[in-house]
């Protein structure tokens, strides 16, 4: 006979646990401490097998009864329910190791020491996943990571007024991304369905000064100014030469 939620808060404890069965190889197991496990008897390839289905009550009659009949809808179709499970705790056990911000990391030291980054910029580039991406997504497994996961980020950094750097987020989100479909730990990067979402800003050109007086203004601050010597140099240097600042930094280190 099937058991009954009467019969089963009345089994007390005995010197040695016992099984009472219910139905289509459900039974109860009770502890001599007291507790009762729900368990599923089955074959298949040929061996007898046992299923833990959890802790009554947690797990009560009619819950242990569903996860039975799943568990024999995966037996009737040559699934071993027990292979299933161990694959499902080793992904969550994979989902907790390699979060978003893990692989992140791990790929920002791999580019840093392999692209041989200056100083400055990656730590422009760490700075900008701890400020405006790992809060946000840094704890989701990396396969987990979704486009909207992605565009929300985005678009936080956009409305802002940051768009430059809401485009080169998305750029290293999904370099990451490539990294963990390429390390077996992502099917795929989520910046893909993204194209076109997340724009690259136009560039914005700085009027130069071409009114003779603003440009007389001008020399005669640089002359005045009282900086480094190096800084004075470069200054009086950039009028002759018609470069951007960047352009006589380098030509002085040269």
């Amino acid at each position: 006979m099937p058991l009954t939620d009467t019969q089963i808060k009345a089994l007390k404890p005995t010197a040695k646990t016992r099984k009472y069965a219910d139905e289509k190889g459900l039974y109860l197991e009770v502890a001599p401490s007291g507790g009762k496990w729900w368990r599923l008897k089955y074959r298949i390839g040929g061996k007898e097998k046992r299923l833990s289905l959890g802790v009554y009550p947690d797990v009560s009659l009619k819950a242990a009864r569903t996860r039975r009949d799943e568990a024999r809808e995966l037996i009737a179709n040559g699934v071993d329910p027990s292979a299933v499970r161990k694959a499902e705790e080793a992904e969550r056990v994979a989902d907790t190791v390699n979060t978003f911000e893990a692989v992140a990391r791990e790929w920002f030291e791999k580019e840093r020491v392999d692209s041989k980054w200056a100083p400055g910029h990656a730590s422009k580039i760490i700075q900008r996943f701890e400020k405006d991406v790992f809060p946000w997504i840094g704890k989701l497994a990396v396969s987990k990571v979704k486009p909207m996961d992605v565009l929300a980020c985005c678009q936080r950094i956009y409305d802002r007024g940051a768009a430059d750097t809401a485009y080169r987020a998305k750029q290293t989100i999904g370099q990451v991304m490539r990294y963990a479909v390429g390390t077996g730990r992502a099917e795929r990067s989520p910046t893909t369905d993204l194209r076109g979402v997340v724009k690259k800003p136009r560039p914005e050109h700085f009027p130069s000064i071409t009114d003779p007086d603003e440009v007389a203004a001008l020399m005669r601050a640089i002359d005045g100014f009282k900086g480094t010597l190096v800084v004075r140099s470069a200054l009086r240097l950039a009028p002759l030469f018609f470069v951007r600042p960047g352009g006589v930094a380098r030509r002085g280190m040269g």
